[in-house]
């Protein structure tokens, strides 16, 4: 698979509605093309000290930031027509359904492809875990800001072209 988009969320607190910001790679025909970042207004609008500790994103840094219908807005055209892929597929996608789900959105049925499943099938025992950073420095990406979500669409994306 050549041609994809990577995306990652990054959320204010348990609720997967509250997507406080997202990153997407976009990769065509195996080269980056193009990415995309935005801090969102979360859903519901307050933060839990762990998701703060994991991201460091704050409430003052999202209260001016748009919600989740006008972010998607912008990246809908980007991926038109691509797969998307994302380390824990099932927490992204979770996300994305729930978001669509509270702003009472239309769900494409986008398909998604999960690097984590596909670390597990290529590296098997041979690496301590199967987390973003250690599968990314095992594919040769060096992922130094780990939950910002950009950095890790990225780093999802430098995966994805190794193993999927």
């Amino acid at each position: 698979m050549n041609s994809f988009a990577a995306i990652d969320f990054e959320t204010a607190n348990e609720c997967p509605t509250s997507v406080c910001s997202v990153g997407v790679v976009v990769v065509r025909d195996g080269e980056i093309t193009d990415r995309f970042y935005s801090l969102i207004h979360p859903e519901p609008e307050y933060y839990q000290w762990f998701c703060m500790r994991v991201h460091g994103i704050r409430p003052e840094d999202t209260e001016d930031a748009p919600v989740f219908p006008f972010v998607w807005e912008k990246i809908e055209p980007l991926i038109e027509g691509l797969p998307l892929v994302a380390h824990n597929a099932r927490f992204d996608e979770g996300c994305l359904k729930a978001v669509f789900k509270v702003y009472r959105m239309d769900y494409p049925d986008y398909v998604f492809f999960d690097t984590l499943r596909a670390s597990r099938r290529h590296f098997g025992y041979t690496i301590p875990n199967h987390q973003l950073q250690t599968v990314a420095a095992s594919c040769g990406y060096d992922l130094t800001h780990h939950h910002h979500a950009l950095a890790d669409a990225e780093a999802c994306a430098a995966i994805a072209l190794k193993l999927l």
